[in-house]
Parts: structure tokens; sequence; C-alpha cells
């Protein structure tokens, strides 16, 4: 399939160049002109659209929160927040655009996978509409000398079964990109979705004691945002923190648990101490003052606008290593929760390093992060730029923040099992925090509105919620009140314990079965009902099996060669483990 794409010819003076090696085309621009240019688009590969204008697809977006599905002609938003309509991030009239990843679904054909094996330097576009195909990087107004060769990222191109597609371009990301490794899967509490903003040293020590007295292996206790007093000031706390968060974090080490500290290291409000008197540390406009976020971006949802630290300027950089390296050397913490962090590589302003990129700014300020911190410690990466993320983090946030509603439930699911490849050979997946109880709450969303929610869950949406935890193969951080959390639910809540660390794959992009082998004797099987009505389902499976369903806690049977369920109830799932008879 690569053979469909032609190299484009580019004008004064510039030339493109394409290597392959079996699946993956490395790219490079060379200036023979005499004169130094500045790079802006630069549309390498053109191909006309051999596909119908039917044909579906999926499409990663350059943010977390964006993912894009549909069809070729009707190009559709699947995540919860646009780079376009909400980040406003530039697109070129008359062509859909997604970013690092694009598969086409063609009727009678296996999936095709066009996507960018390497994340260096570049933004990499894939371009489409009804007639043609594009794959184009941003120059961002790099200056290109007289004589000079640069690459423009790496390009994968197959066409097979799925899985096995997305998992040979995970080898082919790897080559470039080694996964950042870590000793386990991290299991926790997070503060966020009990109490806010909102949150205070005494909820963090009522649910300690309520996690000991449960007796649940939750080994990581996650402190939110909330604890600073100012956005930038790390160390500024609210009086809901009267001995500091310091105190909280070695008390917590001191009961057998692992303090973990949410930040959000790129960013600071205006009326931060480290805005105030550091302006110069900051993201310039092109009058040379502080860009604020709200006049080209999406500004903030707490605490906004938001100003973006210059991760280019050394006292900006140095700042972040103190901040960390004080959080990793006295607050003894060895997981930190870095959120909003893809407005460090946002293409807006002015740096104070104009040959850097907005990719490698990004870059300089993770790894002064892991320098801080060292290899022993997990970062999770939220709100993050996807693909430039790869390698510079243990673990990735792959959906928007979960909410105690069906709608959320289900929509999250879909937002994580496109991205089920990624869990273990990009990094560990995060499908956020479990929610298993009824509680009325109130929170901020991600675009800055308050959402009150609580007590109107039914247990099979929650059931719901669980096993879709439980496919993701990641990460199991509980949301609830461990305080209030009923004896019930606990025990829920444990057969999430330890994560199997196996993502499922799914039969196809309904997502309605998922399997996950975790041995050669023992197969776990999530069956869901994404709808509003009932529906019958069957469930192949090979040979003679022992099914038993998990958390509804009884034993199916022994069964042979497929498993079927009459009137499965709508807004349900279950976890089918399945044993060798």
């Amino acid at each position: 399939m690569k053979n469909i794409f032609t190299l484009n010819q580019l004008e004064n003076g510039l030339i493109l160049n394409c290597k392959w090696n079996e699946n993956v085309c490395d790219i490079t621009l060379t200036n023979t002109s005499l004169q130094d240019q500045k790079l802006g688009d630069v549309t390498f590969f053109k191909a006309k659209m051999i596909f119908s204008p039917d044909t579906e697809f999926y499409g990663e977006g350059y943010n977390m929160l964006s993912q894009y599905g549909g069809t070729i002609k009707d190009f559709n938003l699947l995540g919860s927040y646009s780079d376009y309509d909400h980040y406003k991030f530039k697109k070129p009239k008359g062509l859909n655009q997604v970013y690092n990843m694009l598969i086409l679904y063609p009727k009678d054909q296996s999936p095709l996978l066009i996507g960018y094996s390497s994340c260096n330097r570049f933004n990499g576009w894939i371009r489409f509409n009804e007639n043609e195909i594009q794959l184009a990087i941003d120059g961002e107004g790099i200056l290109l000398k007289s004589g000079e060769t640069i690459s423009l990222e790496q390009i994968y191109i197959s066409q097979g079964e799925r899985n096995t597609i997305l998992n040979n371009f995970a080898s082919a990301i790897a080559k470039n990109h080694p996964k950042r490794e870590f000793k386990e899967i991290p299991t926790g509490w997070c503060s966020w979705l009990v109490y806010g903003p909102n949150i205070t040293s005494k909820n963090i020590y009522d649910n300690l004691e309520a996690i000991k007295e449960s007796n649940l292996d939750l080994k990581y206790i996650q402190i939110d945002d909330g604890y600073q007093a100012y956005w930038g000031d790390w160390f500024d706390f609210t009086d809901k923190f009267e001995g500091g968060v310091k105190n909280v974090c070695l008390d917590i080490k001191e009961k057998g648990f692992e303090p973990a500290i949410w930040v959000a290291p790129f960013v600071a409000e205006k009326d931060s101490q480290l805005f105030r008197q550091h302006p110069d540390w900051f993201v310039k406009d092109e009058g040379g003052y502080p860009l604020s976020s709200g006049d080209v971006s999406f500004g903030g949802w707490r605490c906004g606008p938001w100003y973006i630290l210059d991760t280019t300027h050394p006292d900006a950089l140095n700042y972040i290593k103190t901040v960390f390296s004080t959080m990793h050397k006295e607050w003894k913490i060895n997981y930190f929760k870095l959120d909003a962090i893809v407005w460090e590589a946002f293409p807006f302003g002015v740096r104070y390093d104009n040959t850097k990129t907005c990719i490698e700014a990004f870059k300089m300020g993770m790894n002064a992060i892991i320098e801080a911190v060292g290899d022993e410690s997990f970062i999770l990466g939220g709100n993050s730029p996807m693909w430039p993320s790869i390698g510079l983090v243990n673990g990735m946030r792959v959906t928007n923040d979960n909410q105690r509603y069906f709608d959320q439930f289900q929509q999250i699911a879909k937002e994580c099992f496109h991205r089920n490849w990624q869990h273990n050979n990009l990094w560990i997946n995060d499908p956020d925090t479990v929610l298993l109880q009824n509680q009325a709450y109130e929170i901020v969303g991600p675009d800055g509105t308050t959402i009150t929610k609580g007590g109107d869950v039914l247990r099979e949406e929650f059931l719901f919620n669980a096993v879709y935890t439980l496919a993701s193969g990641g990460m199991v951080l509980s949301g609830d009140d461990i305080s209030v959390l009923t004896k019930e639910n606990a025990e829920l809540l444990k057969k999430l314990l330890p994560p199997t660390n196996v993502a499922c794959q799914f039969d196809d992009t309904s997502f309605t079965i998922g399997r996950a082998k975790i041995s050669d004797d023992k197969e776990i099987i999530c069956v869901f009902n994404f709808d509003d009505f009932k529906k019958d389902v069957r469930v192949s499976i090979n040979g003679k099996m022992k099914v038993l369903d998990l958390f509804e806690n009884e034993v199916l049977g022994i069964l042979e060669n497929e498993i079927s369920f009459k009137d499965f109830k709508p807004h349900y799932a279950k976890a089918l483990v399945l044993t060798r008879a």
C-alpha cells in the first residue's frame, strides 16, 4: 500500500527525499538554495483517495482528549475536545486532519494503517477528503539554512488484521522511542473525583485509614489539584493544608503507603508569585509580553487564563528541576501525575530559544523532570500531547475524566478501547479512576464548566465501569470516598486487584467483546452492552472451558465453543474468567 503515495515536489530549492525499509520510511528535507528559508507547512506525501466516501476510519488527536472517527465523508469528534474547536489549532480548508495515526476500514478489505513512528521534532499531520490524502508536518517557522538537511520524522504504512498492524506499529515506534519502564502497574486512590479542588489534609487521612481498615491493596495515595494556593506556586498551600503537604506525604509513607502528587509543571496563573516575579520566564507574544493561553487557545479549566512556562529559558528549566527535586528528595514522592502538559507543546508564541519547535521545548521540560526525580519514579501524563510524550512518561491517561453517570462511563470506555493497543507498548494505560458508588459531588470539567452529579447510577452501570477498568489492563485507582464505601463495593474493588496488566483485544470496533489472554490456561472475556436496550450476545470460545462471572461471583458451568446471553441488559457488562476444563 505504500506505493499509493508519491513524493511531493516543493519549490524554492527545497528537496524531499524518502528512504523505505519495509513498512517504514524516513523523510528528509534539504535546502539546496543559496538562501536560508523558514519552514511553514511541509506536505511531503500525496495520494489519490482510493477508498469510497463511506469508508470508516479512526484518527488520533494531538492532545490526549482529542480522537476522531466516522467516515471519509462524515468526519466526527470521538473524544471529548477537538484540537481545532477547543484548542484552536490550525486546520486546512477542505481537508479533514488527524495527528499521528489514521486507520481506514475499507469494506471487504483489511484495515490500512498510516502513522508516524517517530516524533522527535515536528507535529505530524494526516489530511484527507473524498479525493485525496496528504502527509505533512508543521515547520513552525524553523530556519533551514542553505545546504542543511533535516529529518521530517518517520512514516509507517501497513495493511492487515487490525490488532496485528497496531502491534507492529508499536514495535516501529519503540525503535525510535523506547518505552519508559516501571516495576509495577500502579494501584491507589485519587482525591479528585471525591473532593475536586476542595481537598483537605483531613480528607487524605480519613481515606488512608479506611483503606487500611478495608484491607484494600491500594499502594499510592494521590493528592490531586487543590492543595496549592496558586497554579505555579507548588510550595504555597491553601489553609486546608496548615502543616503543608510535605508532612502529609511523610505521614502517608510512615503508614505503609506511597505518596503521589498532582502537578501542572508548565503553566502558571497571573496571581502566582512565579508569574509576578519572573514574567521573563514565560512564552511571549509577538510584542514581547507574556502570552496568555486564552488569547490563542483554551485559557484553562481553573484559575485561568494560564501562562506557559518557557522551558527553553535556562532559569525556567532550573525552576522546574528545583520543584521536582524537592518533592522527590524531601517529600519522598516517587509518583508524579503531570497535568495540562500539552500547554508546553502548544505551537503558539515566541520562545527564548527560537530554534526549538514546541515538541523540542516540551521534551526539554520533561527531561528536566526526569533528571530531577530519577528513573525509579513513576511519571503519569495527563492532558498530554500524545506522540511527543512517548518515551518520557511511564503511564498515560488515555481518556477524559470519569464521572458518576453512564454516558461518561461508556464514553471513556470507547476512548480507552481505541487506545488499548498502546498499553505496555508505548506506556502503561491509565483508564482514570474506577467508580463503584453513588455520591453527590461537584467537579470541574476539563473545559472549565462545573458539573454536579450523583445518586442515580444503577448497579449494573457501576459494574460496566468496573469491567471497563479490567478490560483496559492498566492502572487501578479508586475514585470513591473509601471512608463510606460499602463492604459489597469494597469486595468488588478487590476483584480488580492486582491489575492483570493485559489489555483486551476486541473482535471489532463496536467493542462488544474483548479478550485478554492471561496464561496458556486462562483467559478473560469482557462483554459490553453500550446500548439502551437488551440484546442477544454470542461469544465464541476455544474448546471446552470452565466459565466464571467474576463480578457476579457466579459459575456459569463448563461450556464448549460458545457462550450465549439472551436479553443481555442495557448499560451492563460482564467479565468472564475462562479456565481450561
